[in-house]
This record gives structure tokens, C-alpha cells and sequence, in this order.
């Protein structure tokens, strides 16, 4: 967001108030950047101003613009999946990496199901190895929330190396980790899977359709599992 802020909207809105936009001022960046960014990214920037004005008018800051900013048709179906050899061959890559957190990370993707976000977050104390269980907190569902720790996570997180930090996957000086793209990518492309392929939401889908393909989880269950 805070990119967003400074490369979109504040160099052509920042002068400005709400009330003062007309339309054609929305039309005209949206133009210009369906040019050079996906219609999810200008869906994005969009929706950011959008919420940035709703948040003045809601604290009695300013006016509000007089007239709704649309935003880009975004076409977000899509359906990624592995065939057993990809699948195969990625597992092998991971296993014979030698950066162990990030193959890790990979793993508990595949394994739970968990987002990137909650496994950069996900603390030691978070794991109940006795009970089975792991503690979500604040995921992008909203409450806190548990899952369940199968033998596949609990065995690999047994075998996982702590570091001197009470997150799992640590970053910089053991605080919480922000980012881990370039490291599953680089694992990612030593597999030679497609480049549309998304490292780690690709395994979320990777992990939903194995359990809904083996017959022993209900649809509604899966969904409260994502």
C-alpha cells in the first residue's frame, strides 16, 4: 500500500481533495496504467484510493468524491495444480535444497495448507505438539483460529532446526520475516515448473486438491481447513 501511495496516487492526487476529483482524473490513471500493470494491480491502487477517501469521510476529514470510482474487470480464475510428476520432481528439488527454511516453508504450505502470512508469523508457542494442533492467529479470515497438526508437519517441524527466536521462520535477527519470494522461486524454477506457477499459492491449491481427491475429507471441512 504504502508503494502504491507514493508511485500511483499521491504524485497525481496528493494536491487534491476528494471533492475536487471528477471521473475523467480516474479514467486517465486507469488508462495509463492498464498500459504497463495487470488489471488486478490497477484493481488494487484503485481500490486503495477508494479506501483512503472513505476513511476521511468517515472521520469527518474531508468530502467525499461525488461519484463512484469504478474499477477494472479482473478475470482472478484461475486453477493451479501440479501433475504428480511435477509434484514429484519438486519434492525432490526441496529435499536436495540447501537454504532448510525456506524448503521448510515450503513443505508446511504443502503440508497444512497455511498462507505465507501465517507461517511469517507462526511462533513456537503456536505449536501444541501434544494436542495436535496449531493456534492461527489474526489469519485473513479474521478470528484467531486452530488447525489440525498432521504427521507429515508435525514430523518435519520435530526435525526442523530452531534458531534463537520465537518465530519458526525467522528473519533479519530473529524478528518476524517479511518476505521469502526470491528464495521458493529459485527452488520453484531448479523444479522447472511453469512460470505461471505461484511458488506458494500454487501449493495451497496443491494441497486442497490432493485432500479433496482423497475421498476422506468433505468439502465443507476443506474450506474451514483454507
Amino acid at each position: 500500500d504504502d508503494n502504491r501511495i507514493k508511485n500511483h496516487i499521491d504524485p497525481v492526487y496528493g494536491s487534491k481533495e476528494p471533492k475536487e476529483l471528477i471521473p475523467l482524473d480516474i479514467d486517465r490513471l486507469r488508462i495509463k496504467l492498464l498500459k504497463i500493470k495487470s488489471p488486478g494491480t490497477v484493481k488494487n491502487i484503485l481500490e486503495l484510493l477508494r479506501r483512503i477517501i472513505n476513511f476521511g469521510v468517515k472521520k469527518n476529514l474531508c468530502t467525499g468524491a461525488n461519484f463512484t470510482i469504478e474499477m477494472p474487470r479482473v478475470n482472478n480464475i484461475k486453477t493451479e495444480d501440479l501433475t504428480p510428476e511435477q509434484l514429484s520432481k519438486l519434492m525432490e528439488t526441496i529435499n536436495q535444497e540447501s537454504d532448510i527454511q525456506s524448503a521448510t516453508f515450503m513443505k508446511m504450505v504443502l503440508f497444512t495448507g497455511m498462507r505465507r502470512s501465517e507461517l511469517f508469523r507462526l511462533k513456537w508457542k503456536d505449536i501444541d505438539f501434544n494436542k495436535e494442533f496449531i493456534h492461527l492467529l489474526d489469519p485473513k479470515g479474521g478470528s484467531d483460529q486452530v488447525i489440525p497438526l498432521n504427521n507429515a508437519a508435525r514430523e518435519l517441524l520435530k526435525d526442523y532446526p530452531k534458531e534463537k527466536s520465537e518465530f519458526v521462520f525467522p528473519g533479519r535477527g530473529g524478528k518476524q520475516r517479511t518476505d521469502i519470494k526470491r528464495q521458493v522461486n529459485r527452488i520453484k524454477d531448479k523444479a522447472e515448473l511453469p512460470k505461471e506457477f505461484r511458488a506458494l499459492h500454487g501449493l495451497r491449491h496443491v494441497y486442497a486438491s490432493m485432500l479433496a481427491s482423497s475421498g476422506q475429507v468433505d468439502m465443507y471441512t476443506l474450506q474451514r481447513l483454507l
